[in-house]
């Protein structure tokens, strides 16, 4: 019990960090791009992912955590693809109108849902998937303004959406399958995002802008918000990590949703930006689809958690009553009853 009771704890330490952190580098990156005029997105994400290197290799060298080897190629396959991921995501927001680009971020729950269940024979109930449906209902309503469709736009979203899925799956299926933390993955990935996101970066961001990042010019403050950006920036990609890692893709993707019902809350009371009764009826309707989604979760995983420590415990019982039925009577047990043999040759396969 105590073992589960920590892991829960530790699950809830991680969703409060991504969320303090996620909604953090929001506001300050809003401050920097809106306010400051500085808009190369997938460039300062390369600079992000560089700061989080250097920081987990000053803590690796200091022995905080333990750099556990894993595949070279794997890493880097999942390293590039998540790069590319962030940058197809910033290339869908530039083409698309901010309705469509929402859209995109909403279908990324049932596309991952989708791969899990055909690629990974996971089975979602009827109830979750009611949860998922509520949820992204309210944030539909909530963000959504207007549609304005295009080619190059649909299939950037596509791609943005395909490489989102695959890479947070990935991610999940690796921490588990190689027995590494998500600070160790992280660590191991990080220079291959960083990389991808380096060189396509500014290439992005100029398309995008018809700006050079290289010839802009940077005011001290400029530069004290993108090294505030970068240092909040550690614990959003740390803590995306550990989420996935703990829960799942749709698990974080949940709580993106509830990251976006925060902004927009931050920004009606703080920054007293737009807000309608439509904001409000989607934000209550998505609090109240993320709250089934989780009630439902944590009922499925008590019920997995009991069944399991069920057949553990008929598992124990009989492998203790086993040695009653040896003896004497070994050979007259054996011919009464050979399926009771059975069961344990099985167990040991």
């Amino acid at each position: 019990m105590g073992e589960v009771s920590s892991f829960q704890l530790g699950v809830i330490g991680a969703l409060f960090l991504s969320v303090a952190s996620s909604v953090s580098i929001v506001i300050c990156n809003k401050a920097l791009m809106s306010n400051l005029g500085f808009p190369f997105a997938t460039t300062l994400t390369s600079w992000h992912l560089m700061v989080t290197f250097c920081t987990l290799h000053v803590a690796q060298r200091l022995n905080f955590f333990e750099s556990k080897p894993v595949d070279m190629k794997t890493v880097m396959l999942f390293g590039f693809l998540n790069g590319i991921s962030i940058g197809f995501l910033n290339l869908s927001l530039g083409f698309n109108s901010i309705g469509f680009y929402q859209m995109t971020k909403l279908a990324i729950i049932p596309f991952t849902v989708l791969l899990e269940t055909v690629f990974l024979k996971k089975q979602f109930s009827q109830k979750i998937k009611l949860s998922l449906f509520l949820l992204l209902v309210g944030v539909g309503i909530a963000s959504i303004t207007d549609l304005q469709l295009n080619v190059v736009g649909t299939v950037l979203s596509l791609l943005a959406i395909i490489t989102t899925c695959v890479s947070q799956i990935l991610t999940n299926t690796i921490q588990k399958k190689l027995n590494v933390s998500s600070t160790q993955l992280l660590y191991q990935s990080a220079p291959f995002q960083a990389a991808i996101l380096f060189v396509t970066g500014p290439l992005v961001d100029q398309m995008l802008t018809k700006q050079n990042v290289f010839s802009y010019k940077y005011s001290p403050i400029v530069l004290a918000f993108i090294i505030l950006s970068c240092l909040i920036a550690v614990s959003v990609n740390f803590s995306t990590f550990l989420v996935i890692g703990k829960t799942s893709p749709v698990t974080y993707q949940v709580l993106g949703h509830l990251k976006t019902c925060l902004v927009l809350a931050f920004g009606y009371t703080l920054l007293h930006d737009p807000f309608t009764g439509r904001n409000i009826i989607g934000i209550l309707v998505a609090i109240f689809g993320m709250g089934l989604y989780s009630y439902f979760c944590t009922q499925e995983n008590k019920k997995k958690q009991s069944g399991d420590l069920s057949i553990a415990s008929q598992v124990k019982d009989r492998d203790h009553s086993s040695p009653l039925l040896g003896g004497k009577n070994t050979g007259h047990q054996d011919k009464e009853s050979p399926e009771v043999k059975k069961p344990n040759k099985d167990s040991l396969v």
